[in-house]
């Protein structure tokens, strides 16, 4: 495809979009949400011809650029991307127009009290825009970075634009001081975790420096890694994994790092929430797979049973607790934390198909997240409620919402037909031979999913209309253009995922070569011999 700069071009043109919707005047919100959802749908085309000319069977990285930056600290402007890194940034191309066409009306102005004096024009409609372009830029950089350094400073950036997404454009029906904490904890909690990790980036380049040239080039360090070692102590590389690991599982969330995350989606916009659970979120695991384990192979198997089992809690921690919820958006924010701990588990396991599973994961989840909090936020935003027992009834009034619902909650349960359910399978099958007793108790989350999906579609959707659902209207044609894309990737790549796992396997593949993990081979039992009869060693017959 020429020496054009793709992965560039995906980052700046959203990053331009967002100051070309600041420009525009304040009066004109229609065409500022117009040219936002426009830039969005650019770089959806953009990311489909990156996904076009990506070869699987080609270079591990693809499409790359590299370009000087800041040669005394050894970092450049480097690009590039692998299976894993590719499919989430289609996840991340496809869900944005989504998710502006969701919030469309999120920060429509009140009509003002005083009719004689109309408000003046604001530029609420104009913000809120460019920051989901903000966002959905750094999370690019962060998924095509093949420079430690880069990637960390645009790991840290996204959590300014998110942090105003969620404190100055939360849920209307929420406390403006809640929404304030939860915009703050978010943020204090990741600029920790953030910085615990600049700590560790500063370590790995002093530890490059000491065999060379000092670098933050990825491709540089694992290929070292790969050759023999960086040839530090085994305590140093411990800590500088755990470095890595605590921004990662922060920023995840992995439990017991979690505690921020529900109350920051709830104090969200619906689609604020989904933009930070469904895309934001997934650059902690990715940065898992691709750093924590191929910088510091050695210390991820050293750490993998404990980190397998935080996981595993957090799978039933985040299913049980669900089930005791009462509102609606919390009880669909905890089912998060226990999808990010099969994404974590299957990481972990450090098998191929515990990994390609884990990855396709990233992408489902992605998916199912968005249909079921974008369709709980259409209802929310008719009642005026999120308690989930203020609903009863709704199939009969709104069918087409209810009927949506029904089928986001199937995929979120991992029913067998959509996308979840082969990424689930392929993290319980992939984590079995390495860690039988962690696999169980993963099943035990499938048991406890049936109950908090089916039992808040029983309370919600089904028996008599309670007082105040009777006008709850369906799903308009705007609603439904989120939907219906979400609910037919759900389908597509619940029945074949092929052409995913064909582009994330061979990535997959080499991380496990880095780490040096091949899969455990099963044991092979004797063959049966006819009538119970064995062979001795002088090849005669006994029984």
């Amino acid at each position: 495809m020429g020496n054009f700069p793709w992965l560039t071009t995906l980052w700046v043109v959203p990053l331009v979009g967002a100051v070309v919707v600041l420009a525009i005047p304040a009066r004109m919100r229609s065409l500022a949400k117009g040219t936002a959802l426009a830039v969005a749908a650019l770089v959806l085309v953009l990311a489909c011809v990156l996904a076009v000319g990506f070869d699987p069977a080609g270079e591990q990285y693809q499409f790359v650029e590299s370009h000087p930056w800041i040669p005394a600290l050894g970092t450049r402007y480097t690009l590039g991307v692998d299976g894993i890194a590719l499919v989430l940034v289609l996840l991340t191309a496809v869900l944005l127009p989504l998710l502006m066409l969701a919030g469309w009306n999120d920060t429509t102005p009140p009509e003002p009290a005083d009719t004689a004096r109309p408000s003046m024009p604001r530029r609420t409609t104009h913000l809120y825009m460019a920051l989901m372009l903000s966002v959905e830029a750094m999370v690019m950089v962060s998924f095509t970075a093949l420079d430690v350094l880069l990637f960390y400073i645009f790991f840290e950036a996204m959590l300014i634009p998110m942090y105003f997404l969620i404190g100055g454009f939360g849920d209307r029906l929420g406390d403006r001081r809640r929404r304030s904490r939860a915009a703050v904890k978010f943020l204090l909690y990741n600029l920790f975790g953030g910085l615990i990790m600049l700590a560790a980036v500063i370590g790995l380049y002093v530890v490059t420096a000491r065999q060379g040239a000092g670098t933050f080039d990825f491709r540089e360090i694992v290929a070292v890694v790969t050759d023999g070692g960086l040839g530090a102590d085994a305590v140093v590389l411990h800590a500088l994994f755990l470095g890595f690991m605590f921004a990662f599982a922060v920023k995840a969330p992995l439990w017991p790092f979690h505690t921020w995350l529900p109350g920051a989606a709830v104090q969200a916009t619906p689609a604020g929430a989904v933009l930070m659970m469904a895309v934001v979120d997934k650059v902690g695991t990715f940065g898992m797979l691709r750093y924590c384990l191929q910088l510091f192979p050695e210390s991820s198997v050293y750490f993998a049973p404990v980190i397998v089992t935080l996981a595993v809690i957090g799978i039933v921690y985040g299913a049980a607790v669900a089930i005791g919820q009462t509102d609606v958006m919390r009880l669909i924010a905890y089912t998060s934390i226990s999808h990010f701990g099969f994404i974590i588990l299957g990481i972990f396991a450090m098998t191929s198909q515990g990994q390609a599973g884990s990855t396709l994961y990233m992408v489902n989840h992605g998916i199912s997240t968005a249909a079921l909090f974008l369709i709980a936020g259409f209802l929310v935003s008719r009642r005026g409620s999120r308690a989930i027992a203020a609903y009863g009834g709704v199939r009969k009034v709104a069918p087409v919402l209810a009927g949506t619902f029904l089928v986001a909650g199937l995929a979120t349960l991992s029913l067998p037909g959509l996308a979840p359910f082969v990424s689930e399978f392929l993290v319980l099958v992939g984590t079995y031979p390495r860690y039988q007793v962690a696999a169980v108790f993963a099943v035990l989350a499938l048991v406890l999913s049936a109950i908090y999906v089916l039992w808040l579609y029983q309370r919600m959707m089904t028996g008599p209309v309670t007082d105040g659902n009777e006008h709850v209207r369906d799903l308009v044609p705007r609603e439904l253009a989120v939907v219906v894309p979400l609910i037919a990737l759900l389908l597509v790549l619940g029945v074949y995922p092929k052409p995913a796992l064909d582009v994330i396997t061979p990535a997959v593949d080499q991380v496990l070569v880095t780490v040096d993990r091949p899969d455990p081979v099963p044991p092979v039992p004797p063959e049966p011999v006819a009538g119970g009869l064995g062979t001795d060693t002088h090849g005669g017959t006994h029984r």
